[in-house]
């Protein structure tokens, strides 16, 4: 696991900490509930999350980690997407009315957009823009998109929802994978429905 995304896992330890204890953790339960190496690392890792500004500490105080919360905004994961063949489902997207959680992303991930939620992605068409089998897209609500943009596209005769980069051709609409191995999908602009833009991407860890 990359360094950053280390110090990613120990915000969120520390705030599952406070969320269930309403305290902060000590270096110890740190290095228990991430599994790290040695106090030491975890040392390293608190002194640069310190210096970022994502945390403040009184060295005289005991458990005195203190989350910086920059502008947090909560993002509703609704489901999943393909990204690979087109998924059937039961009805106009793949994501249900009600999220199976929320996600807490500081505001400087999705920028200054407004009606956003998060879809896990399932497939590996969209490999070569980065986006593998497991990790999380944040969406924009949309209903149109430009040429070479990603989004979650409905085609209504199939019954399906895709993710893919769109592109219109005369006559037609090309839905390109971003990965060399498969194939475009290639169907008339009246057979879909844009349902969304990807705006950012949430890497799975242990990849």
């Amino acid at each position: 696991m990359r360094k950053p995304e280390i110090r990613e896992g120990i915000l969120e330890y520390i705030r599952r900490f406070f969320d269930e204890r309403g305290y902060a953790p000590t270096v110890r339960d740190i290095l228990r509930g991430c599994n790290i190496s040695s106090t030491s690392l975890v040392q390293y890792h608190l002194n640069v999350l310190e210096k970022e500004g994502q945390i403040r500490r009184d060295p005289e105080v005991f458990r005195s980690i203190q989350l910086v919360e920059k502008d947090i905004i909560e993002v509703p994961l609704l489901g999943a997407i393909a990204a690979g063949e087109p998924i059937p489902v039961v009805d106009s997207g793949t994501w249900s009315n009600r999220a199976e959680e929320t996600l807490r992303l500081t505001r400087d991930v999705v920028g200054n957009k407004g009606d956003i939620y998060a879809l896990k992605v399932k497939g590996t068409s969209m490999l070569d823009a980065l986006i593998n089998d497991g990790d999380v897209v944040i969406m924009e609500v949309a209903q149109t998109a430009e040429d070479g943009e990603m989004a979650a596209v409905w085609l209504k005769n199939e019954q399906e929802v895709t993710l893919k980069k769109i592109y219109r051709e005369p006559g037609r609409i090309r839905l390109q994978p971003a990965n060399s191995e498969m194939k475009a999908i290639y169907t008339g602009p009246e057979n879909i429905e844009v349902q969304g833009k990807v705006v950012a991407v949430l890497r799975r860890l242990n990849q």
